[in-house]
Parts: structure tokens; C-alpha cells; sequence
């Protein structure tokens, strides 16, 4: 017989779970974050899952909707300044400090088959929920830099964004650059962003 859940037990079971998702699929990922360690910290039995998701991918999505807000927040700051050079250099390094203290973010993108995984099995246009807090006022202050003859005009600001998080890999393969690492992280942002200038 199928348990009922309360409203408050389901608000209470969808957030122990989200909060123990959001650490587990940090930390070890999608496919090797098991149903049984989602669960026992709520207290349900493994197959009560799907009474609150409707599978692992759905409830990574979940997490990101969840924290998009506040990674929008972290870049706001640096969305808030005049496009310049170094506006542009300062957004660069308020991304690469997002990646090099957000585990979550930084396994997004390390493992972009995860991101790829939850695409397939609940739809891009659910995962693209996600964009109106993270993308959007990227894609927003870019094109207001390109209209204003700051930022070169002849890149689309989708193609923009991908230069700009070619900082972030930088960190990811920060193993590769031994101790000079910070010196080419620093002259990398640099020269990107004086690059991105009309």
C-alpha cells in the first residue's frame, strides 16, 4: 500500500532531498549518486522517490533551478558596471571564483555529459528554466556593450559567452599550468577581455 504524504511532509521530504542531491551529485555526480543515498537522509524508502521526482535527472534539474538565483546574484555585481575592459576582465574573475568555489557549478561544467544526460531525459527546454537567471542578463549586458559600440559587434553574444568562459577552463585544468598557474589565469582574463573591445 502506497504511504500518503502530508503537504508538509512533501515540502519537507522534496527539500531534505534537494539538499541532499544538490552535495551528492557535487561531489560524485549523476550517474554514481544512487537512489538509496538520496533517500535515507529524508527518512523514505527508495521506491517513495518517485512520489516526489520523476527520476535522478529530473531532481538534478531541480537542484539547478534551485541555485541558478544565487549564482545570478554572484554575477550581478559584475553586470552592474559600464562594459569595459575591465568590467569584462572583472566578470571573467567572478566566473572563475564561482567555478573555483562552487562545487555544483564547477562539475557542470567539467562534465557537461551530466548536463547532456538530464537534457535528454527531461527535455532542453526544462533545463533551459535555468537560463532566464544566469544567461539572459549575460546575453543582456553583452548585446547592451555591442549596441553601445564597447564590445565588438561582430560576434553573436551566445558565441561572447563561450569566450568568456574559456577563463573558467583555466581552473579546470589548473593542474596543467603548475605554479604559474594564477599568472596565466590573470594575463588569460586580460588579454580576453581587451580582445573583446571595439
Amino acid at each position: 500500500m502506497a504511504v500518503a504524504f502530508t503537504p508538509e511532509d512533501r515540502a519537507r521530504i522534496s527539500a531534505r532531498i534537494l539538499d541532499t542531491a544538490e552535495g551528492l551529485f557535487a561531489a560524485q555526480g549523476l550517474k554514481k549518486t544512487s537512489l538509496d543515498e538520496l533517500v535515507a537522509p529524508a527518512g523514505i524508502a527508495k521506491g517513495s522517490f518517485y512520489a516526489f521526482f520523476e527520476s535522478k535527472e529530473e531532481l538534478y534539474k531541480e537542484v539547478m533551478i534551485r541555485r541558478a538565483p544565487i549564482m545570478g546574484k554572484r554575477l550581478a555585481a559584475a553586470l552592474d558596471r559600464p562594459p569595459s575592459a575591465e568590467a569584462l576582465a572583472a566578470l571573467m574573475r567572478e566566473m572563475i571564483e564561482v567555478l573555483t568555489t562552487d562545487p555544483f557549478y564547477r562539475r557542470l561544467l567539467t562534465r557537461p555529459d551530466e548536463l547532456e544526460a538530464v537534457a535528454r531525459r527531461v527535455g532542453a527546454e526544462e533545463v533551459a528554466r535555468v537560463t532566464p537567471h544566469l544567461m539572459t542578463p549575460l546575453l543582456d549586458y553583452l548585446a547592451r556593450g555591442q549596441a553601445d559600440g564597447v564590445i565588438v559587434a561582430d560576434v553573436p553574444p551566445e558565441v561572447l559567452v563561450g569566450v568568456l568562459r574559456t577563463a573558467g577552463l583555466l581552473v579546470v585544468h589548473r593542474d596543467r599550468y603548475g605554479p604559474d598557474h594564477d599568472q596565466v589565469v590573470e594575463a588569460t582574463v586580460n588579454a580576453l577581455a581587451r580582445g573583446l573591445i571595439a
